[in-house]
C-alpha cells in the first residue's frame, strides 16, 4: 500500500484554510476584500459570539451569474488572473482563488448574489465543504456571505480562538484597517443585532482618518504632500514625536489600496523622524504608497499581509525625505542672533544661576564625613547622608561630593522610588483619588479598550479611574490624590502604552505593576532642577529603598577616589 496520497478534496481545503482562515477576523478581511474587488460601495459586516456563531458580509457590488458563483466554491477558482504574467502585475485585493472554498470548508456556508441586470439571485448552501444547495433567490443586486458556527468540523483550530470580546476587537481592527484602505468606500458593522459603528464614505483620507482616531487627535495630524520618484509617489499623514510609541500598530500602509506591513516603510519613518524620538519609539503615520504593480510581489504571503519590494532602499528613502520635508518646519526653529529656547534660559542668564549654586554648594560647612553606605534591599529608614553639592551634568544629574568620591545622582529615578512608595502607602490606608476637572477621552484600539475595561478594578486600586465613553473611546474621571500632573492626557498615554503592549505576562495589570508604570511614567515628567536636590534627597531617603527606582534601577551611584585616580594612572602612586 503506497505511503503517498492525494488529499480528499475537502480536506485539501480545510488545510488551506489553515493558512488562510486563523480567525473570524481573517474570514472578514477575505470576504471584505472580495466586496472591494467587486466594485463595492457600502460593506457591512455582521458579527454573533465574536463571529464564531456568524459573520455576515454584505455589499453592493456587482454580483455573480450562478455559474460564476459556483466557479468560485472550487479551489483556485478566479476572475484575476489569466497567465502566469498576470502574477506580476497584481492590481486586486484577492487573486488566489482560496478564501471562499477555505472559509466554506470549515463552517456552514451560505452566499447569495445577483448581478443588477439580472431578475433573480442564486442562493448556496455548503455545509463544511459539502454543497448541499443551489436555488434562484429574491435579492439585491450584490452578494451577502454567511459563515455560521466556524470551525464546527476542526475542534482543534477552534479551541485555540481567545474570549468573544477578543476575537471580536480583531474584527473592528480588520473593518477598520480596510475602512482606511478604501476612504470612499461606506463600513457599517453590527454585534448581536446592534450597530458598533457606520464609517460613510469620505472624498479625502484625512476625513477617514478623523473619523477613526476623533477630532481632538485629528486636529494634530501632519499631512505628508504626496512625493514622487519614478514608479512610485508617497503621500499620508503623521502625528508630531510626542505621540511615537513602542512596537508599531500605530503605523498604517497601504499600498496601491492593500494593508501591508514592511520594515522599509517603518525604517523610512523612523529615519525621517530622526532625532526627535527616542530610540525605541515609533512614530504614527497613515501611509498611501502607490507604485507600479510588477514593482511589487504581493504573492509571499498566504494571508497576504506581506510584501516584497523590488527596489526596497527607494521607498525606505522616498518615504523618509517626504517625512523630513514635512517635519521641518515643525523642528527647525529660526536660527537668528536673537534666538533663545523657548524652555530654556539665555546662556548667560543661566551660566550666572549655575555659578550662584555651585558658589553656594562649595561652603565648608556642607562637605560631609560620612560616605555612601553599600545599596541594601531590605527595608529600613534611613537619615540622609550628608553630601556636598557641586552641580548638574548637562541638565539631568547632580553631582554631589562624598567622602570617597564623587556621586551621581538621577533625580528622576528618585521620584520614581518616591512615587512607588506613595502609591503603596496609599493602598494599605485606603487610596484617595482625586477627580479630574474635565475627564480626559482616549481614542483606543477596540482590543484594547476591552483589555483595559476588563481589568478596570485593578487600575482602581491604583487611584487610576476609567469607564467606556462608547465606541473605542475611554473616559478617564480620576488620578491618585497627590499626582494630578500638569499633563494628565501624556503621562496616561504612556501607561496604557506600557501596561498593554510592553512585556506581556499573566501580572501585568497587578497593582505593583500600574503603580510601577504610573510612577516610571509620572518620573519622565520631571525637570531637574539644581535648586531642589537636596530637599529631593532628604525625601527620598524617607523611602524604605532609597537606592533604587520602582524598576530597579540606582537612584545614585557613587565612583570612588580611588577608581578615579586608577583612571588617570594614579593608583599606585
Amino acid at each position: 500500500m503506497p505511503l503517498v496520497r492525494v488529499l480528499p478534496d475537502i480536506l485539501a481545503s480545510q488545510v488551506a484554510a489553515g493558512e488562510v482562515v486563523e480567525r473570524p477576523a481573517s474570514v472578514v478581511k477575505e470576504l471584505i476584500e472580495n466586496s472591494l474587488d467587486a466594485g463595492a460601495k457600502s460593506v457591512m459586516v455582521d458579527l454573533e459570539r465574536g463571529g464564531v456563531g456568524l459573520i455576515r458580509v454584505s455589499d453592493d457590488g456587482c454580483g455573480m451569474l450562478r455559474e460564476d458563483a459556483l466557479l468560485s466554491l472550487e479551489r483556485h477558482a478566479t476572475s484575476k488572473l489569466r497567465s502566469a504574467e498576470d502574477l506580476s502585475r497584481i492590481s486586486t485585493l484577492g487573486f488566489r482563488g482560496e478564501a471562499v472554498p477555505s472559509i466554506a470548508s470549515v463552517s456552514k456556508f451560505r452566499m447569495v448574489t445577483r448581478r443588477e441586470a439580472d431578475l433573480a439571485g442564486t442562493e448556496i448552501f455548503v455545509d463544511g465543504g459539502k454543497l448541499v444547495d443551489v436555488k434562484e433567490a429574491g435579492a439585491a443586486p450584490g452578494t451577502v456571505i454567511e459563515a455560521k458556527n466556524l470551525f464546527f468540523n476542526m475542534p482543534a483550530r477552534r479551541k485555540f480562538l481567545k474570549a468573544e470580546s477578543t476575537e471580536t476587537a480583531h474584527v473592528e481592527q480588520q473593518i477598520r484597517l480596510h475602512a482606511l484602505a478604501a476612504p470612499t468606500v461606506r463600513f457599517r458593522m453590527k454585534k448581536e443585532g446592534v450597530l458598533v459603528f457606520d464609517y460613510p464614505g469620505v472624498n479625502q483620507s484625512v476625513d477617514r482618518v478623523r473619523q477613526l482616531v476623533g477630532n481632538e487627535l485629528g486636529s494634530e495630524l501632519i499631512p505628508i504632500p504626496e512625493k514622487s520618484s519614478p514608479g512610485m509617489s508617497v503621500s499620508g499623514f503623521i502625528l508630531p514625536a510626542s505621540h511615537a510609541r513602542k512596537g508599531r500598530r500605530h503605523q498604517f500602509v497601504f499600498l496601491n489600496g492593500r494593508p501591508i506591513e514592511d520594515s522599509a516603510i517603518s525604517k523610512g519613518l523612523t529615519e525621517g523622524f530622526a532625532g526627535s524620538i527616542q530610540e525605541g519609539l515609533h512614530p504614527a503615520a497613515w501611509i498611501w504608497l502607490e507604485m507600479k504593480p510588477d514593482w511589487v510581489d504581493v504573492n509571499v504571503h498566504p494571508a497576504k499581509r506581506e510584501v516584497r519590494f523590488h527596489r526596497p532602499f527607494e521607498v525606505r528613502d522616498l518615504l523618509a525625505s517626504a517625512v523630513r520635508e514635512c517635519l521641518w518646519p515643525v523642528f527647525v526653529p529660526d536660527l537668528s542672533e536673537n534666538f533663545t529656547s523657548p524652555d530654556r534660559q539665555p546662556f548667560e542668564e543661566k551660566q550666572e544661576v549655575i555659578e550662584a549654586l555651585h558658589f553656594h554648594a562649595a561652603e565648608p560647612e556642607l562637605f560631609v564625613e560620612k560616605s555612601i553606605p553599600a545599596i541594601e534591599m531590605s527595608p529600613r529608614r534611613r537619615s540622609i547622608p550628608h553630601f556636598r553639592l557641586l552641580g548638574m551634568f548637562q541638565e539631568r544629574y547632580v553631582l554631589l561630593e562624598s567622602q570617597d568620591g564623587l556621586v551621581l545622582f538621577d533625580p528622576k529615578a528618585a521620584w520614581e522610588r518616591i512615587i512607588f512608595e506613595k502609591l503603596a502607602r496609599s493602598q494599605k490606608n485606603g487610596m484617595d483619588t482625586q477627580p479630574l476637572l474635565v475627564p480626559l477621552l482616549f481614542e483606543l484600539e477596540p482590543r484594547d479598550i476591552e483589555i483595559l475595561l476588563r481589568e478596570r478594578m485593578k487600575f482602581l486600586e491604583a487611584g487610576i479611574e476609567f469607564e467606556s465613553f462608547g465606541g473605542n473611546t475611554l473616559q478617564i474621571r480620576s488620578l491618585p490624590m497627590d499626582f494630578v500632573t500638569d499633563h494628565p492626557r501624556q503621562l496616561l498615554h504612556e501607561i496604557l502604552e506600557e501596561l498593554l503592549h510592553g512585556s506581556m505576562n499573566i501580572e501585568r495589570f497587578s497593582f505593583e505593576k500600574i503603580s510601577k508604570s504610573y510612577a516610571k511614567q509620572a518620573a519622565k515628567l520631571v525637570v531637574p532642577r539644581l535648586a531642589e536636590a537636596m530637599a529631593l534627597l532628604e525625601e527620598l531617603f524617607q523611602c524604605d529603598l532609597p537606592y533604587c527606582a520602582a524598576d530597579g534601577r540606582p537612584t545614585l551611584t557613587e565612583y570612588s577616589r580611588k577608581d578615579i585616580d586608577r583612571r588617570f594612572g594614579l593608583g599606585k602612586n
